[in-house]
């Protein structure tokens, strides 16, 4: 399979997951961090809304750079109990998160904004992730081996952080940070991407 892009395609984010997704579906495209600051007003609880308000900050400042271009942007939230769970500052943090999941199920939102000349299309989607019952050696070690620190929630499912997992719902590459079919199927809509016919 491969995909012919019709306009400059930039990701404005400095993940190497989202950037290897991308990749291994034969999308050509550049990276541009978006830089901006993080912050937007979470509305009456809709955390939907906020990841694509994040999502559409990200995207503009890019956009602002390269008008030419069309700018993919996302942002990855973990959200338990009506809380926010960002990237643990510190490995006792991790390790309160991690307890906090234990035995519980929470959700994985993440927004993604498109923008280009004529195009503006942003959506979120949701994953429910059930945690197993963890015992404390369990913790102890996935904590320690320092995986959890640059990640939303304080796990990766895409590595080691699996065997925290009972079961998710929902796109399990929304966990790891790209919902890549939904957001392949918006560049096709968009008429951004094509796939090319087979010889």
């Amino acid at each position: 399979m491969e995909f012919i892009a019709e306009k400059p395609i930039i990701l404005a984010s400095g993940s190497p997951r989202r950037q290897e997704l991308l990749r291994n579906i034969g999308i050509s495209f550049e990276t541009m961090p978006s830089n901006v600051e993080e912050v937007v007003e979470l509305v009456d609880g809709d955390f939907a809304d906020y990841v694509q308000k994040l999502a559409i900050k990200k995207a503009a400042a890019v956009s602002e750079t390269k008008p030419e271009a069309v700018i993919i942007a996302a942002d990855t939230i973990v959200v338990f109990q009506g809380e926010v769970y960002p990237k643990p500052s510190s490995k006792k943090q991790a390790e309160s998160f991690l307890k906090k999941f234990s035995g519980n199920t929470h959700s994985v939102f993440t927004g993604v904004a498109i923008l280009g000349k004529g195009i503006e299309n942003v959506f979120s989607v949701e994953t429910k992730v059930t945690f197993k019952v963890l015992d404390e050696q369990l913790i102890q070690s996935y904590v320690g081996s320092g995986e959890p620190m640059d990640k939303a929630g304080g796990y990766g499912i895409q590595t080691a952080g699996a065997l925290l997992v009972e079961k998710i719902e929902g796109d399990y590459l929304n966990v790891v940070g790209l919902p890549l079919s939904k957001l392949i199927e918006t560049l096709r809509k968009e008429g951004i991407l094509q796939l090319k016919e087979g010889e």
